[in-house]
């Protein structure tokens, strides 16, 4: 028995559904393993910018314009 909490239907275009199905011929893996993780880095990338956004201006006072920045003080 599957221990599957919440189910989502989504519609897809034709195209997405052809590189979908594509993908899970070529890993092996299910539409539904395809699309949590897909779904997982979406969200994580969002959170990301978003807290990014957030912390940009303090960063800015202090002399963080650039990746180079932060990377020559973390390095």
């Amino acid at each position: 028995m599957s221990d599957m909490k919440n189910a989502i239907t989504i519609r897809l275009d034709p195209d997405l559904e052809k590189i979908l199905d594509r993908l899970c011929r070529q890993t092996g893996r299910t539409r539904s393993d395809l699309v949590r993780d897909a779904l997982r880095r979406q969200l994580s990338l969002l959170r990301f910018e978003r807290l990014r956004r957030r912390a940009l201006p303090f960063a800015e006072a202090r002399g963080y314009l650039t990746d180079e920045d932060v990377a020559r003080d973390v390095s």
